[in-house]
């Protein structure tokens, strides 16, 4: 198992912008999801980008909000699960009352 530190991803994802390498050939050559990559590749962006602004945000604090957002989303989709289960709560009530 390889452990991946904030410096061998940072060059990989500048082989794979500067078109040294693909996300492909990266994934098979570290056997990795190319989905992961992807997140890496994004990261970067985006806290480089959060780098050039006149007032950058602590990486921290960016994370703190992606979190919140994150956590929130949870919320909702535990809301959603409740609900669709006491819905099917009552409709299997209902539909054994009908048959009885």
């Amino acid at each position: 198992m390889q452990r991946w530190t904030a410096n061998r991803k940072r060059e990989i994802v500048l082989d794979i912008l500067k078109g040294h390498k693909t996300i492909v050939d990266v994934a098979r050559e570290h056997d990795v999801k190319q989905s992961e990559i992807q997140q890496w590749i994004d990261t970067f962006i985006a806290f480089g980008t959060q780098a050039l602004k006149v007032n950058p945000k602590s990486a921290e604090a960016v994370e703190q909000k992606e979190l919140k957002r994150h956590r929130e989303k949870i919320g909702e989709l535990v809301l959603q699960i409740e609900v669709l289960k006491k819905a099917e709560t009552i409709l299997n009530e209902e539909e054994s009352s009908f048959y009885d």
